[in-house]
Protein backbone atom coordinates (compact mmCIF):
# COMPACT_ATOMS: atom_id res chain seq x y z
CA UNK A 1 0.00 0.00 0.00
CA UNK A 2 1.17 3.48 -0.80
CA UNK A 3 0.89 4.06 3.07
CA UNK A 4 4.28 1.92 3.19
CA UNK A 5 6.45 3.70 0.51
CA UNK A 6 9.27 5.45 1.97
CA UNK A 7 11.86 7.58 1.18
CA UNK A 8 14.33 4.85 0.48
CA UNK A 9 12.04 3.55 -1.89
CA UNK A 10 12.37 7.01 -4.07
CA UNK A 11 15.68 7.54 -3.71
CA UNK A 12 16.47 3.84 -5.18
CA UNK A 13 14.19 5.35 -8.15
CA UNK A 14 16.84 8.22 -8.79
CA UNK A 15 15.32 10.96 -6.95
CA UNK A 16 17.77 13.63 -5.69
CA UNK A 17 18.35 13.28 -1.54
CA UNK A 18 16.65 16.93 -1.04
CA UNK A 19 13.24 18.29 0.05
CA UNK A 20 12.13 16.51 -3.49
CA UNK A 21 11.51 13.43 -1.71
CA UNK A 22 9.73 15.17 1.28
CA UNK A 23 7.32 16.64 -0.90
CA UNK A 24 6.61 13.63 -2.76
CA UNK A 25 6.11 11.57 0.30
CA UNK A 26 3.45 14.28 1.18
CA UNK A 27 1.95 14.48 -1.82
CA UNK A 28 1.52 10.80 -1.35
CA UNK A 29 0.16 10.60 1.98
CA UNK A 30 -2.30 12.81 2.07
CA UNK A 31 -3.72 12.06 -1.73
CA UNK A 32 -2.68 8.56 -2.70
CA UNK A 33 -1.85 6.14 0.39
CA UNK A 34 -4.97 4.17 -0.05
CA UNK A 35 -3.56 3.21 -3.70
CA UNK A 36 -0.88 0.88 -4.50
CA UNK A 37 2.99 1.15 -3.90
CA UNK A 38 3.58 -0.21 -7.16
CA UNK A 39 1.05 2.23 -8.99
CA UNK A 40 2.45 5.00 -6.79
CA UNK A 41 5.79 4.31 -7.50
CA UNK A 42 5.32 3.94 -11.56
CA UNK A 43 3.69 7.34 -11.93
CA UNK A 44 6.39 8.83 -9.15
CA UNK A 45 9.53 7.93 -11.81
CA UNK A 46 7.16 9.23 -14.86
CA UNK A 47 7.55 12.77 -13.08
CA UNK A 48 11.15 12.13 -11.82
CA UNK A 49 11.74 11.36 -15.50
CA UNK A 50 9.63 14.13 -16.94
CA UNK A 51 8.36 17.08 -14.55
CA UNK A 52 7.63 19.85 -16.93
CA UNK A 53 4.84 17.41 -18.03
CA UNK A 54 3.20 17.36 -14.75
CA UNK A 55 3.12 20.87 -14.40
CA UNK A 56 -0.18 21.99 -12.33
CA UNK A 57 -0.89 18.04 -11.96
CA UNK A 58 -3.21 18.00 -8.70
CA UNK A 59 -0.90 15.45 -7.06
CA UNK A 60 2.46 15.66 -8.47
CA UNK A 61 2.82 19.41 -9.77
CA UNK A 62 4.23 20.46 -6.63
CA UNK A 63 6.99 17.54 -6.95
CA UNK A 64 7.57 18.96 -10.28
CA UNK A 65 8.29 21.72 -9.17
CA UNK A 66 10.54 20.91 -6.93
CA UNK A 67 12.78 19.22 -9.26
CA UNK A 68 12.31 22.33 -12.12
CA UNK A 69 12.67 25.72 -10.20
CA UNK A 70 12.15 24.77 -6.41
CA UNK A 71 10.68 27.00 -4.07
CA UNK A 72 13.18 28.54 -1.24
CA UNK A 73 11.76 28.53 2.02
CA UNK A 74 13.42 31.74 3.91
CA UNK A 75 12.10 33.61 6.73
CA UNK A 76 10.15 36.81 5.61
CA UNK A 77 11.28 40.53 7.36
CA UNK A 78 8.97 43.40 7.28
CA UNK A 79 9.72 46.75 5.57
CA UNK A 80 10.78 49.64 7.60
CA UNK A 81 8.76 51.59 5.73
CA UNK A 82 4.56 51.15 4.96
CA UNK A 83 3.15 51.06 2.06
CA UNK A 84 0.33 54.20 1.21
CA UNK A 85 -2.98 53.63 2.82
CA UNK A 86 -5.97 55.43 3.36
CA UNK A 87 -8.24 55.28 6.52
CA UNK A 88 -11.73 55.71 5.99
CA UNK A 89 -13.61 57.31 9.63
CA UNK A 90 -10.58 57.12 11.85
CA UNK A 91 -12.55 57.40 14.53
CA UNK A 92 -14.64 54.77 14.63
CA UNK A 93 -12.02 52.55 14.06
CA UNK A 94 -10.32 50.57 16.89
CA UNK A 95 -6.52 50.79 17.84
CA UNK A 96 -5.82 46.97 16.98
CA UNK A 97 -7.82 47.13 13.43
CA UNK A 98 -5.57 49.91 12.65
CA UNK A 99 -2.11 48.30 13.89
CA UNK A 100 -3.33 45.13 11.79
CA UNK A 101 -3.62 47.25 8.55
CA UNK A 102 0.00 48.85 9.58
CA UNK A 103 1.56 45.68 10.10
CA UNK A 104 0.25 44.40 6.62
CA UNK A 105 1.48 47.60 5.11
CA UNK A 106 5.11 46.64 6.21
CA UNK A 107 4.95 42.90 4.15
CA UNK A 108 7.44 43.24 1.22
CA UNK A 109 5.04 42.23 -1.36
CA UNK A 110 2.43 45.41 -0.07
CA UNK A 111 1.76 47.79 -2.50
CA UNK A 112 -1.63 49.48 -1.09
CA UNK A 113 -4.06 49.33 2.26
CA UNK A 114 -7.17 50.85 2.86
CA UNK A 115 -9.19 50.36 5.98
CA UNK A 116 -13.15 50.68 5.94
CA UNK A 117 -15.43 52.38 8.99
CA UNK A 118 -16.85 49.14 9.83
CA UNK A 119 -13.68 47.73 10.52
CA UNK A 120 -12.68 45.60 13.56
CA UNK A 121 -9.59 43.45 14.53
CA UNK A 122 -9.47 40.19 13.30
CA UNK A 123 -6.92 37.41 11.85
CA UNK A 124 -4.17 38.66 9.32
CA UNK A 125 -5.76 41.61 8.16
CA UNK A 126 -8.83 43.44 10.30
CA UNK A 127 -12.27 43.04 9.32
CA UNK A 128 -12.90 46.13 6.99
CA UNK A 129 -9.17 45.74 5.73
CA UNK A 130 -8.31 45.92 2.07
CA UNK A 131 -4.56 45.26 0.68
CA UNK A 132 -3.39 45.21 -2.73
CA UNK A 133 -0.21 42.68 -3.00
CA UNK A 134 2.90 41.91 -5.77
CA UNK A 135 2.31 38.79 -7.43
CA UNK A 136 1.17 37.43 -3.69
CA UNK A 137 -2.17 36.21 -2.26
CA UNK A 138 -2.73 35.42 0.81
CA UNK A 139 -5.30 33.35 2.39
CA UNK A 140 -5.75 34.81 5.69
CA UNK A 141 -6.15 37.98 4.11
CA UNK A 142 -9.31 36.53 1.97
CA UNK A 143 -10.43 34.91 5.09
CA UNK A 144 -11.91 31.70 6.56
CA UNK A 145 -15.41 31.65 4.78
CA UNK A 146 -14.25 32.31 1.36
CA UNK A 147 -16.86 34.28 -0.73
CA UNK A 148 -19.08 35.08 2.35
CA UNK A 149 -21.36 37.18 0.53
CA UNK A 150 -24.59 39.38 0.41
CA UNK A 151 -27.48 38.86 -2.27
CA UNK A 152 -31.12 40.48 -2.36
CA UNK A 153 -33.62 39.64 -4.65
CA UNK A 154 -36.48 42.10 -5.20
CA UNK A 155 -40.26 40.94 -6.15
CA UNK A 156 -42.39 42.91 -7.86
CA UNK A 157 -44.60 42.50 -5.06
CA UNK A 158 -45.51 45.70 -3.25
CA UNK A 159 -44.30 46.27 0.45
CA UNK A 160 -47.59 46.19 1.91
CA UNK A 161 -48.17 42.33 0.61
CA UNK A 162 -46.32 41.92 4.21
CA UNK A 163 -49.12 43.12 6.31
CA UNK A 164 -51.02 40.18 7.31
CA UNK A 165 -48.59 37.59 5.83
CA UNK A 166 -45.89 37.02 8.90
CA UNK A 167 -47.41 34.19 9.51
CA UNK A 168 -47.10 32.95 6.00
CA UNK A 169 -43.63 34.58 5.30
CA UNK A 170 -42.18 33.20 8.93
CA UNK A 171 -43.17 29.48 7.83
CA UNK A 172 -41.15 29.80 4.59
CA UNK A 173 -38.43 30.71 6.24
CA UNK A 174 -38.56 28.10 8.74
CA UNK A 175 -39.61 25.31 6.58
CA UNK A 176 -36.51 26.32 3.42
CA UNK A 177 -33.89 27.98 4.71
CA UNK A 178 -31.23 25.89 6.91
CA UNK A 179 -28.24 27.06 8.77
CA UNK A 180 -25.33 25.46 10.97
CA UNK A 181 -23.55 22.10 10.90
CA UNK A 182 -25.93 19.96 11.10
CA UNK A 183 -29.11 20.95 8.80
CA UNK A 184 -29.34 20.48 5.46
CA UNK A 185 -32.27 20.13 3.23
CA UNK A 186 -34.03 16.47 2.55
CA UNK A 187 -34.53 17.37 -1.08
CA UNK A 188 -31.10 17.93 -2.60
CA UNK A 189 -30.67 20.04 -6.07
CA UNK A 190 -27.59 19.54 -8.64
CA UNK A 191 -26.11 22.70 -10.09
CA UNK A 192 -23.77 23.08 -12.54
CA UNK A 193 -20.80 24.55 -9.92
CA UNK A 194 -20.76 20.79 -9.42
CA UNK A 195 -19.37 20.26 -12.93
CA UNK A 196 -16.21 22.78 -11.80
CA UNK A 197 -12.85 20.91 -12.79
CA UNK A 198 -11.22 21.99 -9.87
CA UNK A 199 -13.52 19.40 -7.93
CA UNK A 200 -11.97 16.82 -10.39
CA UNK A 201 -8.09 18.73 -10.71
CA UNK A 202 -7.59 19.62 -6.74
CA UNK A 203 -7.55 16.13 -4.67
CA UNK A 204 -8.11 18.34 -1.63
CA UNK A 205 -11.28 19.77 -3.47
CA UNK A 206 -12.43 16.54 -4.57
CA UNK A 207 -12.56 15.19 -0.88
CA UNK A 208 -15.03 18.19 -0.39
CA UNK A 209 -17.36 17.28 -3.06
CA UNK A 210 -19.78 15.15 -0.94
CA UNK A 211 -19.96 18.02 1.35
CA UNK A 212 -20.47 20.43 -0.97
CA UNK A 213 -23.51 19.10 -2.35
CA UNK A 214 -24.97 18.08 0.68
CA UNK A 215 -24.93 21.94 1.99
CA UNK A 216 -25.59 23.62 -1.18
CA UNK A 217 -28.31 25.96 -0.44
CA UNK A 218 -27.38 26.11 3.30
CA UNK A 219 -26.32 28.87 5.38
CA UNK A 220 -23.42 29.17 8.44
CA UNK A 221 -23.84 30.19 12.09
CA UNK A 222 -22.73 33.35 13.61
CA UNK A 223 -24.41 36.59 11.74
CA UNK A 224 -25.54 34.79 8.59
CA UNK A 225 -28.93 35.18 8.00
CA UNK A 226 -31.81 35.22 5.73
CA UNK A 227 -34.62 37.86 5.94
CA UNK A 228 -37.95 39.23 4.49
CA UNK A 229 -37.87 42.83 4.32
CA UNK A 230 -39.15 45.59 2.36
CA UNK A 231 -36.71 47.50 -0.23
CA UNK A 232 -36.92 50.86 -0.47
CA UNK A 233 -35.81 52.03 -4.01
CA UNK A 234 -35.47 55.41 -4.16
CA UNK A 235 -32.86 55.73 -7.94
CA UNK A 236 -32.95 53.46 -10.23
CA UNK A 237 -31.13 50.50 -10.40
CA UNK A 238 -29.31 49.21 -13.42
CA UNK A 239 -30.48 45.97 -14.72
CA UNK A 240 -33.75 46.70 -13.09
CA UNK A 241 -37.26 47.44 -14.64
CA UNK A 242 -38.75 48.19 -10.97
CA UNK A 243 -39.72 52.34 -11.00
CA UNK A 244 -38.88 53.51 -7.19
CA UNK A 245 -41.12 52.55 -4.72
CA UNK A 246 -41.04 49.97 -1.88
CA UNK A 247 -41.01 45.97 -2.55
CA UNK A 248 -41.12 42.63 -0.97
CA UNK A 249 -37.60 41.93 -1.11
CA UNK A 250 -35.26 38.83 0.47
CA UNK A 251 -31.97 39.30 1.96
CA UNK A 252 -29.17 36.28 2.53
CA UNK A 253 -25.96 36.72 3.92
CA UNK A 254 -23.54 33.19 4.41
CA UNK A 255 -20.56 32.09 2.66
CA UNK A 256 -18.61 28.91 1.16
CA UNK A 257 -19.60 26.66 3.82
CA UNK A 258 -17.77 23.56 4.97
CA UNK A 259 -15.78 23.92 1.33
CA UNK A 260 -14.51 27.54 1.89
CA UNK A 261 -13.19 26.85 5.09
CA UNK A 262 -11.35 23.52 4.53
CA UNK A 263 -9.24 25.35 1.22
CA UNK A 264 -8.68 27.95 3.65
CA UNK A 265 -7.23 25.62 6.88
CA UNK A 266 -5.52 24.29 3.75
CA UNK A 267 -3.27 26.97 2.51
CA UNK A 268 -2.87 28.50 5.35
CA UNK A 269 -1.09 26.32 6.21
CA UNK A 270 1.17 25.65 3.37
CA UNK A 271 2.03 29.82 3.37
CA UNK A 272 3.11 29.30 6.76
CA UNK A 273 5.80 27.05 6.09
CA UNK A 274 6.71 28.84 2.25
CA UNK A 275 7.04 32.00 4.05
CA UNK A 276 7.58 32.20 7.83
CA UNK A 277 7.00 35.56 9.16
CA UNK A 278 7.59 36.83 12.29
CA UNK A 279 4.80 36.07 14.98
CA UNK A 280 3.14 38.75 15.56
CA UNK A 281 1.92 38.78 11.73
CA UNK A 282 2.26 35.68 11.13
CA UNK A 283 -1.12 35.34 9.76
CA UNK A 284 -0.14 37.21 6.80
CA UNK A 285 1.72 34.82 5.02
CA UNK A 286 1.61 34.94 1.53
CA UNK A 287 1.86 32.31 -1.65
CA UNK A 288 3.91 33.05 -4.35
CA UNK A 289 1.50 33.34 -7.73
CA UNK A 290 3.77 31.89 -9.56
CA UNK A 291 4.37 28.65 -7.34
CA UNK A 292 1.73 25.60 -7.89
CA UNK A 293 0.46 26.20 -4.45
CA UNK A 294 -0.31 29.80 -5.26
CA UNK A 295 -1.90 28.78 -8.45
CA UNK A 296 -4.27 26.01 -7.21
CA UNK A 297 -5.00 28.24 -4.22
CA UNK A 298 -6.00 30.78 -6.46
CA UNK A 299 -8.27 28.16 -8.33
CA UNK A 300 -9.98 26.80 -4.91
CA UNK A 301 -10.63 30.27 -4.27
CA UNK A 302 -12.19 31.14 -6.92
CA UNK A 303 -14.15 28.00 -6.91
CA UNK A 304 -15.17 28.62 -3.34
CA UNK A 305 -16.82 31.75 -4.51
CA UNK A 306 -18.51 30.87 -7.00
CA UNK A 307 -20.26 27.77 -4.62
CA UNK A 308 -20.94 30.59 -1.98
CA UNK A 309 -22.94 32.01 -5.05
CA UNK A 310 -24.51 29.25 -5.86
CA UNK A 311 -25.85 28.34 -2.53
CA UNK A 312 -27.28 31.86 -2.71
CA UNK A 313 -29.11 31.56 -5.93
CA UNK A 314 -29.99 28.41 -4.53
CA UNK A 315 -31.65 29.92 -1.56
CA UNK A 316 -33.25 32.34 -3.27
CA UNK A 317 -34.77 29.96 -5.70
CA UNK A 318 -36.38 27.61 -2.80
CA UNK A 319 -37.96 30.65 -1.34
CA UNK A 320 -39.65 32.04 -4.27
CA UNK A 321 -40.97 28.73 -5.81
CA UNK A 322 -42.61 28.50 -2.09
CA UNK A 323 -44.07 32.24 -1.85
CA UNK A 324 -45.04 30.94 -5.40
CA UNK A 325 -43.61 34.13 -7.40
CA UNK A 326 -40.89 35.22 -9.45
CA UNK A 327 -37.76 37.30 -8.57
CA UNK A 328 -37.54 40.78 -10.42
CA UNK A 329 -34.30 41.24 -10.09
CA UNK A 330 -31.30 40.40 -7.56
CA UNK A 331 -27.88 42.31 -6.54
CA UNK A 332 -25.08 40.48 -4.73
CA UNK A 333 -21.58 40.65 -4.39
CA UNK A 334 -18.57 39.07 -2.68
CA UNK A 335 -17.02 40.76 0.64
CA UNK A 336 -14.51 38.20 1.86
CA UNK A 337 -12.15 37.57 -1.73
CA UNK A 338 -9.14 38.72 -3.62
CA UNK A 339 -9.18 39.74 -7.06
CA UNK A 340 -6.89 40.78 -10.08
CA UNK A 341 -6.87 44.37 -10.73
CA UNK A 342 -4.70 47.21 -11.60
CA UNK A 343 -3.81 49.50 -8.77
CA UNK A 344 -2.15 52.78 -10.34
CA UNK A 345 -1.11 51.06 -13.30
CA UNK A 346 0.14 48.25 -11.58
CA UNK A 347 -0.78 44.56 -11.96
CA UNK A 348 -2.17 43.36 -8.00
CA UNK A 349 -4.18 40.84 -5.97
CA UNK A 350 -6.52 43.14 -4.27
CA UNK A 351 -7.75 41.46 -0.86
CA UNK A 352 -11.33 42.90 0.63
CA UNK A 353 -12.02 40.78 4.09
CA UNK A 354 -14.98 42.03 5.20
CA UNK A 355 -15.37 44.72 2.67
CA UNK A 356 -17.42 45.78 -0.62
CA UNK A 357 -16.16 45.54 -3.87
CA UNK A 358 -17.06 49.60 -5.11
CA UNK A 359 -15.70 49.88 -8.30
CA UNK A 360 -17.27 52.53 -10.87
CA UNK A 361 -20.97 51.71 -11.36
CA UNK A 362 -20.77 48.61 -9.23
CA UNK A 363 -23.81 47.46 -7.53
CA UNK A 364 -23.36 45.98 -3.93
CA UNK A 365 -25.48 45.36 -0.65
CA UNK A 366 -24.14 46.85 2.75
CA UNK A 367 -26.26 45.39 5.66
CA UNK A 368 -26.53 47.20 9.52
CA UNK A 369 -28.17 44.58 11.69
CA UNK A 370 -31.18 42.47 12.20
CA UNK A 371 -33.10 46.10 13.41
CA UNK A 372 -31.31 48.72 11.56
CA UNK A 373 -31.49 48.98 7.89
CA UNK A 374 -28.86 47.59 4.78
CA UNK A 375 -28.04 49.55 1.79
CA UNK A 376 -28.42 49.12 -1.83
CA UNK A 377 -25.41 51.24 -3.29
CA UNK A 378 -23.40 51.76 -6.40
CA UNK A 379 -19.14 52.36 -6.38
CA UNK A 380 -18.14 55.21 -6.94
CA UNK A 381 -14.49 53.72 -7.97
CA UNK A 382 -12.51 55.46 -5.68
CA UNK A 383 -9.10 54.69 -5.84
CA UNK A 384 -8.31 55.43 -2.48
CA UNK A 385 -10.11 52.79 -1.02
CA UNK A 386 -9.20 50.62 -3.46
CA UNK A 387 -12.72 50.98 -5.48
CA UNK A 388 -13.93 49.46 -2.00
CA UNK A 389 -16.56 50.21 0.87
CA UNK A 390 -17.53 48.58 3.95
CA UNK A 391 -19.16 45.02 4.00
CA UNK A 392 -21.82 46.56 6.90
CA UNK A 393 -22.22 48.02 10.07
CA UNK A 394 -18.81 46.45 11.58
CA UNK A 395 -19.13 45.34 15.46
CA UNK A 396 -18.47 47.35 19.03
CA UNK A 397 -18.47 44.70 20.68
CA UNK A 398 -17.31 41.39 20.58
CA UNK A 399 -18.92 37.68 20.42
CA UNK A 400 -17.77 37.67 24.21
CA UNK A 401 -18.55 40.59 25.30
CA UNK A 402 -22.21 40.48 24.23
CA UNK A 403 -22.64 37.42 26.04
CA UNK A 404 -21.49 39.27 29.35
CA UNK A 405 -23.10 42.59 28.55
CA UNK A 406 -27.12 41.58 26.82
CA UNK A 407 -29.07 38.97 27.91
CA UNK A 408 -32.07 37.87 25.65
CA UNK A 409 -34.62 39.77 26.99
CA UNK A 410 -32.59 42.63 26.22
CA UNK A 411 -32.29 41.33 22.30
CA UNK A 412 -36.48 41.34 22.62
CA UNK A 413 -37.05 44.29 23.65
CA UNK A 414 -35.15 46.12 20.90
CA UNK A 415 -36.56 43.62 17.98
CA UNK A 416 -40.31 44.73 19.57
CA UNK A 417 -39.50 47.51 19.23
CA UNK A 418 -38.32 47.44 15.68
CA UNK A 419 -41.33 45.33 14.90
CA UNK A 420 -38.76 42.43 14.08
CA UNK A 421 -39.93 38.99 14.39
CA UNK A 422 -36.35 36.66 14.98
CA UNK A 423 -36.43 33.07 14.09
CA UNK A 424 -33.14 31.71 15.90
CA UNK A 425 -30.46 33.93 16.75
CA UNK A 426 -28.36 34.59 19.73
CA UNK A 427 -27.23 37.45 22.03
CA UNK A 428 -23.89 37.92 20.32
CA UNK A 429 -25.61 39.11 17.44
CA UNK A 430 -27.45 41.76 19.31
CA UNK A 431 -28.51 44.85 17.49
CA UNK A 432 -26.55 46.24 19.79
CA UNK A 433 -23.74 44.19 19.32
CA UNK A 434 -23.19 47.14 15.87
CA UNK A 435 -22.15 50.55 15.00
CA UNK A 436 -24.64 52.97 13.66
CA UNK A 437 -25.12 51.77 9.93
CA UNK A 438 -26.27 55.49 9.63
CA UNK A 439 -22.82 57.11 10.90
CA UNK A 440 -20.74 54.63 8.86
CA UNK A 441 -22.32 54.87 5.53
CA UNK A 442 -21.87 59.25 5.86
CA UNK A 443 -18.22 58.05 6.75
CA UNK A 444 -18.16 56.32 3.11
CA UNK A 445 -20.05 58.68 1.34
CA UNK A 446 -17.19 59.16 -1.14
CA UNK A 447 -17.32 55.23 -1.77
CA UNK A 448 -20.61 54.63 -3.09
CA UNK A 449 -24.11 56.17 -3.83
CA UNK A 450 -27.10 54.91 -2.21
CA UNK A 451 -29.69 53.78 -4.46
CA UNK A 452 -32.11 52.35 -1.72
CA UNK A 453 -32.14 50.66 1.91
CA UNK A 454 -33.57 47.04 2.91
CA UNK A 455 -35.04 47.25 6.14
CA UNK A 456 -35.82 43.71 7.91
CA UNK A 457 -38.97 42.31 9.41
CA UNK A 458 -38.23 38.70 9.28
CA UNK A 459 -35.26 38.02 10.78
CA UNK A 460 -34.01 33.83 10.56
CA UNK A 461 -30.86 33.02 12.09
CA UNK A 462 -28.89 29.74 12.74
CA UNK A 463 -30.25 28.87 16.43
Amino acid sequence: MGSKLSGRDLIKLGFPKNNAVNIALGQIHRYRKKEKKSTILEEAKQVLLAPEKYKNHGTWGKLAEELTVPVRVQMQKLSGQSAPFSVFGEDVIDERAKQQLYDALKLPVAVQGALMPDAHSGYGLPIGGVLATDHAVIPYGVGVDIGCRMSMSVFDIPASYMTGKSDKLKGILQDHTKFGMKETHDKKMDHEIFSHPGFSDIPLVRKLLDKAYRQLGTSGGGNHFVEFGFATITETIPGSKLPPGEYLALLSHSGSRGLGAAIARHYTYLATKQCPLPDHVKHLAWLDMDTHDGQEYWTAMNLAGDYAKACHDNIHYRVASALGRRISFTVGNHHNFAWKETVNGKPCIVHRKGATPAGQGQLGIIPGSMTAPGYIVKGLGNPESLRSASHGAGRVFSRKACKERFTRHDMKKILKTKGVTLIGGNVDEAPMAYKDIGKVMQLQDELVQVLGTFTPVIVRMNS
